[in-house]
């Protein structure tokens, strides 16, 4: 997936860039808190990018395991 694709989608989902890391941005989503790093290539591995994904747009599961 090319980065500005994942970027375009993440930004979709309502996150926001937070800082510049040395390989990395940092996208945060202010409904769940969490936050990922997005690689600065051109072109990132679709398991990746929907692990990105996954990551920012779940909430987080209440809980814990099992009973």
């Amino acid at each position: 997936m090319k980065r500005v694709d994942l970027i375009r989608e993440i930004e979709g989902l309502g996150c926001e860039f937070v800082r510049h890391g040395a390989r990395h941005d940092w996208y945060r989503n202010p409904t769940t808190g969490v936050s990922q790093p997005v690689p600065r290539h051109r072109e990132i591995k679709d398991g990746l990018a929907r692990h990105i994904l996954k990551m920012l747009s779940n909430p987080p599961a209440a809980g814990g395991g099992a009973p």
